[in-house]
């Protein structure tokens, strides 16, 4: 078995991925089993550095709020503010303190310097912008998209004024209160006024779409494009704050689809830009049911990358990553019977498997599902397997 499992592996570079898959896809995603972990990100980086001097990629789309990355791609395409501030202000859920993402961001303006634009590489966020604990007021998406149809079409076209918006949308903290999370009773989303925001944000994307031969003359592809994702997210927020409020038993199944569908639709609409590599954690980016217990209830609802998959097909790829070991997180060598227990034979640090071979290879021995001892860290489901397109596995990760 050990010879044969070896037969599976690949060296982790680009174009053994891209032998790897069916067909060059739009979306390549990569997941990671656990956040945080600079020896991930920067293997993330090696590949997306090799897809664009490869294999013409030219978009990076990562786990983050969708409305805080286009001051990332601002900062890569033309240079407008500094990294400091950039890091800062541009990632949500912390991932601006990492060093990879920082090494990542100072790559693609370097490269992106003296370059013309069709030439140039792109940063997006793909994560609605919401936190474990909150999510976003509606309002910098919905001013955003209503003050660029203003400039731009007749104000008798328009389904309100900016001031009657503002008045629905009173002050942040109705929104962001952190008591909703847990509080259905405490959040807003049920309110006359969200009920009216839902009504016309559907109006002004409405019209931004009927718009568009006229916003595209009179505005470039990239205004339009950014109204669209405003569009989206704030959409997208008020169905979200629309759940936060509900007493039902589908309240948070309905919370985390919700979440994955707005990033699906990021995900769709970085696609339509041309070829990117996708990153995230496994369960939003696999093909199945993502699953997750939660105040004693056990949630099920499809991944984003279930979604996109679904519409993409096969211009849409898999690669999951698995673990050895995390010991500074007190996940130590795994056992010998699950799927990381039997790749971690394998002698080099890193290996891409190639997940057929590996399921023939396996044939009618099922390996037993890994136990985590820390919360942080999703084993590899040895059931999702046939349904990726290769597998990263990375013997040890160390401390960052």
């Amino acid at each position: 078995m050990a010879t044969d499992i070896k037969d599976t592996a690949h060296a982790v570079d680009a174009a053994s991925v891209m032998r790897l898959l069916p067909a060059r896809p739009r979306l390549l995603a990569l997941g990671e089993p656990t956040h945080g972990e600079d020896t991930l990100l920067a293997l993330r980086n090696e590949l997306f550095r090799q897809l664009v001097e490869q294999e013409g990629y030219r978009t990076i789309a990562i786990e983050s709020d969708c409305v805080m990355g286009l001051l990332v791609d601002d900062h890569i395409t033309s240079g407008t503010g500094t990294l400091d501030e950039v890091m800062r202000h541009g990632f949500s859920h912390g991932w601006g303190g990492s060093a990879a993402n920082r090494e990542l961001v100072h790559w693609m303006r370097a490269y992106n310097d003296g370059r013309s634009a069709p030439d140039r590489l792109h940063f997006a966020g793909f994560d609605g912008p919401l936190e474990i604990t909150a999510a976003a007021s509606p309002r910098q998406a919905l001013t955003a998209l209503h003050d660029y149809l203003a400039a731009w079409v007749d104000a008798d076209l328009l389904p309100c004024t900016a001031e009657t918006l503002n008045h629905l949308l009173g002050t942040d903290d109705r929104w962001t209160n952190p008591t909703a999370m847990t509080d259905p009773d405490q959040s807003v989303g049920q309110s006359a006024e969200a009920r009216e925001l839902r009504l016309l944000a559907n109006d002004l994307v409405a019209l931004l779409d009927e718009q568009m031969p006229h916003l595209l003359a009179a505005t470039t592809r990239e205004d339009w494009d950014r109204a669209r994702l405003y569009g989206r997210t704030a959409s997208g927020l008020l169905r979200y704050h629309r759940w936060m409020a509900d007493t039902s038993p589908a309240r948070m199944t309905r919370l985390v689809g919700v979440r994955d569908q707005m990033m699906a639709d990021n995900l769709l609409a970085v696609a339509a830009r041309g070829p990117a590599l996708v990153y995230a954690h496994n369960s939003h980016l696999q093909r199945e049911k993502s699953t997750m217990r939660m105040g004693g209830m056990q949630l099920e609802w499809w991944s984003a990358g279930a979604v996109v998959s679904a519409q993409l097909g096969e211009e849409y790829a898999f690669v999951a990553t698995a673990l050895g070991t995390i010991r500074h997180q007190g996940v130590d060598t795994p056992p010998p019977d699950t799927v990381e227990g039997l790749l971690y034979g394998l002698p080099e640090d890193r290996s891409l498997i190639d997940t057929r071979r590996l399921t023939t290879t396996l044939g009618d021995t099922h390996p037993t599902p890994r136990v985590s001892p820390w919360f942080g860290y999703a084993p590899l489901d040895p059931a999702h397997l046939a349904n990726s397109d290769a597998l990263l596995f990375v013997k040890d990760v160390q401390r960052s």
